[in-house]
C-alpha cells in the first residue's frame, strides 16, 4: 500500500482530507447519538418521577411537634418506574410512618406500591400493634401476588420500615422488615438504628423463623430521623465508593427536615457527579425543639404543605 501511495503522492492530500472528513463525520454522529440518548434518559427520568409523585403524595408538613419532609428522585439510567414508597398517617396510636422498596420495576412494582400504601392507610388506623401492622402489609402483598399470578417470594418482595411516634413520651418505635437501617440525628451526631432482631422483607416471612420485634429509641426535642431507600447508600462516585451519610453529616446541623433533605440531595449529587443509577426515596422527621406538645392521636390537624 505504501509503495502504491508513493507512486501516487499527488493523491495523498486528498486522501488525508477524506479520512479527516470521515472521522469528523463519525464524531458528529456519535455526539448527536449521545446527546439524544441523554435527552431521552432525562425525559424518562422526569416521567418516572412524575408518576411516582402522583402515587406518593407529599406528607403533612407538621403533626403536633413533628415536622416532615419527603423527596423522590428517579434513576437517570433506567427507563422503568421504580417501587420506592413512603407514607405518613396520624392514627389513634400516634403518628405512623412507612418507607419501603419493592423488588423490581415497572407496572408490577407500581401495583405493589399501590397495594402497600392502601393497606397501610387502612390498617394503620385499626391495628394497635406495630408488628401486627407489618403482618397486615405482608398478607395484603402476598394476596395481591397470588391474584395477579406472580410468585412473590421469587419475583417480588418488599423491604419496609415502620416508625411510630406515640402520643406521649419522647421516643420512636421501629419495626424493620429487611430495610436499610434509619439514621438518627441527635445534636451534631449521626448513627444508624440497627434492628435488635433482623427480620425478612415483606413477602418472605413464611421462609424464615425470625419474626420482627419493636425497637424503641429515644427521640427528644431537636432530634431527627431519616428513613430512606437503598438508592442513597448505594450511590457511587466515579471510583466506585459508596455514599456514606454518617461520615459526611456528622458534625452538621440543620434547621428542619426540608433543610436536611436539601443538603443531603446536594451532597449526593456532588458525590455522584449528578448521576443516579437507582431510585431514591427519602422521608425526614424532626421533633421541634420549641414545642413539647404530643404527636397525638388525631388531635392535631396536619398543616398543608
Amino acid at each position: 500500500m505504501w509503495k502504491w501511495l508513493g507512486r501516487r503522492s499527488h493523491l495523498l492530500p486528498a486522501l488525508l482530507l477524506l479520512v479527516a472528513g470521515t472521522v469528523a463525520g463519525v464524531a458528529v454522529f456519535l455526539n448527536r447519538l449521545l446527546y439524544h440518548r441523554e435527552v431521552k434518559l432525562q425525559s424518562v427520568s422526569g416521567i418516572a418521577t412524575a408518576v411516582q409523585r402522583a402515587v406518593l403524595p407529599s406528607p403533612p408538613a407538621r403533626i403536633g411537634p413533628l415536622r416532615f419532609a419527603a423527596r423522590y428522585e428517579a434513576a437517570q439510567t433506567d427507563a422503568q418506574i421504580g417501587g420506592d414508597l413512603y407514607a405518613v398517617l396520624d392514627t389513634p396510636y400516634g403518628v405512623r410512618c412507612l418507607i419501603g422498596d419493592v423488588c423490581g420495576k415497572g407496572m408490577d412494582a407500581v401495583r405493589a406500591v399501590t397495594v402497600a400504601l392502601g393497606t397501610f392507610r387502612e390498617a394503620a388506623l385499626r391495628e394497635p400493634a406495630l408488628t401486627g401492622l407489618a403482618d397486615r402489609l405482608e398478607q395484603a402483598l402476598v394476596r395481591e401476588a397470588a391474584q395477579s399470578g406472580s410468585l412473590l417470594p421469587a419475583e417480588r418482595f418488599v423491604t419496609a420500615l415502620l416508625a411510630e411516634f406515640p402520643p406521649r413520651g419522647n421516643e420512636v418505635r421501629l419495626v424493620n422488615r429487611g430495610h436499610p437501617a434509619p439514621l438518627l440525628f441527635l445534636g451534631d451526631t449521626v448513627r444508624y438504628v440497627e434492628p435488635g432482631r433482623p427480620a425478612p422483607p415483606l413477602g418472605l416471612g413464611a421462609l424464615s423463623v425470625d419474626t420482627a420485634r419493636v425497637d424503641t429509641v429515644a427521640f427528644p426535642q431537636g432530634a431527627g430521623l431519616l428513613l430512606y431507600t437503598d438508592g442513597l447508600t448505594e450511590a457511587r462516585n466515579a471510583s466506585g465508593t459508596f455514599y456514606d451519610p454518617v461520615g459526611r453529616f456528622t458534625g452538621r446541623r440543620h434547621s428542619g427536615p426540608d433543610a436536611l433533605l436539601d443538603a443531603l440531595l446536594a451532597d449526593v449529587c456532588r458525590h455522584t457527579d449528578g448521576r443516579r443509577t437507582d431510585d431514591m426515596a427519602l422521608l425526614a422527621i424532626t421533633r421541634a425543639s420549641d414545642d413539647a406538645s404530643p404527636p397525638s392521636a388525631r388531635r392535631w390537624r396536619p398543616e398543608s404543605r
